[in-house]
């Protein structure tokens, strides 16, 4: 697609946030910087709605690449209102977010799909007392960027891309992408496709969207593993979308926020609806709203609808869960964990979604993701 100039400037705002990538960022300023205590004995911060609460020390966190952009807004602000905490956020992958958490060496990890029934099982021997629960928390697109020069603006459909995915469409100039790109010259460039190397919450929504709606030539579970033969492998959203920006004819699937942050055009879906439909915050939006709660008791995994035909509504879609205990967190980041994750799930902290490429929860989920957050033990 050709990208919009408002992208252009988020890419430009996010670009100047996350420079650095860094991992672990230093609270500044004093005591006195952090505000007074609210009516209800609550310490905020006085430039915020921030609520520091019984937030204390460090606190480690790791997992979906997903969320990482987001992940980097919202540790800098919470950290710049609770002055003496430091979150520590590793961005590696869902399935090494997971790991982390059921060994115990984590407070919260982040995944881009809800925990499986073994890894719940495993979550109890940590979470003592209780299991590990998903909090969805971000929500957002899942774009597919190419790098095809002279070509802006790119229609592909469900049985195409999982085609180039799978390795049967190998030329841009193939039939099936000329007959959804009528008037568009396309190369005889031969395709290069990228994935994910390590296990991906981004790559198992991928293979839902496809499986859901391109069965035939998509013959794969939706796993957390590639499961195509060919392609080219590289590590995180971001290793992925740095392949893609640099190799020509190349193709490759990642969060918006890496495409609109390194200028790089996205494919229109064709859905069926009335238009080939855009990755955006908003697009995204509409197909998340549809979501359904499927957990059960305090857990809030969703269901989301990768078959909708919905004008505007794009449907390779994900959501990154917190994963947490009900029951069983530990006494040094208990405190910190529901401080952070009040935030994020506040309206303030969900604001800052959509100017970073990513959705907000919907209103009527998100409150009662709050209102689980109050209640961890």
């Amino acid at each position: 697609m050709k990208l919009q100039r408002k992208n252009g400037l988020r890419a430009t705002a996010l670009g100047a946030l996350a420079i650095s990538g860094a991992l672990v960022l230093t609270a500044c300023g004093s005591d006195d910087n952090a505000g007074g205590t609210g009516g209800t004995g609550e310490k905020t911060n006085a430039a915020s709605n921030i609520k520091c609460d019984d937030a204390k020390g460090k606190l480690l966190a790791s997992g979906s690449s997903a969320q990482k952009n987001a992940m980097d807004l919202w540790v800098k602000n919470y950290m710049a209102a609770c002055t003496g905490v430091e979150v520590n956020y590793k961005s590696s992958s869902s399935g090494e977010g997971i790991i982390a958490f059921n060994q115990g060496t984590v407070g919260f990890a982040g995944s881009d799909s809800a925990l499986k029934p073994d890894e719940v099982a495993e979550s109890k021997k940590v979470c003592k007392g209780g299991q590990g629960i998903n909090l969805p928390m971000v929500g957002g697109p899942i774009a597919i960027g190419y790098n095809v020069p002279g070509v802006d603006n790119l229609n592909l459909d469900a049985s195409t891309i999982a085609k180039i995915f799978n390795g049967k469409i190998k030329k841009w100039n193939d039939p099936a992408i000329a007959g959804l790109n009528k008037g568009v010259k396309l190369p005889d460039t031969a395709i290069q496709a990228f994935h994910r190397s390590e296990d991906s919450g981004t790559t198992q929504n991928l293979g839902k969207y496809l499986g859901a709606t391109a069965k035939a030539d998509w013959p794969y579970e939706a796993e957390k593993k590639w499961p195509a033969p060919g392609g080219q492998a590289a590590s995180g959203s971001s290793g992925v979308a740095a392949q893609v920006k640099q190799a020509e004819g190349s193709i490759g699937y990642f969060e918006l926020s890496y495409a609109t942050s390194q200028s790089i055009p996205t494919v229109k879906i064709s859905t069926g609806a009335a238009a080939p439909v855009e990755a955006s915050s908003e697009n995204a939006s509409k197909a998340i709203a549809a979501a359904k709660i499927k957990g059960t008791g305090k857990d809030l995994a969703l269901g989301l609808d990768y078959t909708t035909k919905a004008d505007g509504a794009y449907p390779i879609v994900l959501v990154t869960y917190e994963v947490v205990c009900d029951t069983g967190n530990k006494a040094e980041t208990l405190g910190t964990v529901k401080s952070f994750l009040t935030y994020t799930a506040s309206e303030e902290g969900q604001k800052v979604l959509s100017g970073a490429g990513y959705a907000p929860i919907p209103a009527e989920i998100n409150a009662k993701v709050r209102e689980t957050v109050a209640g961890l033990k």
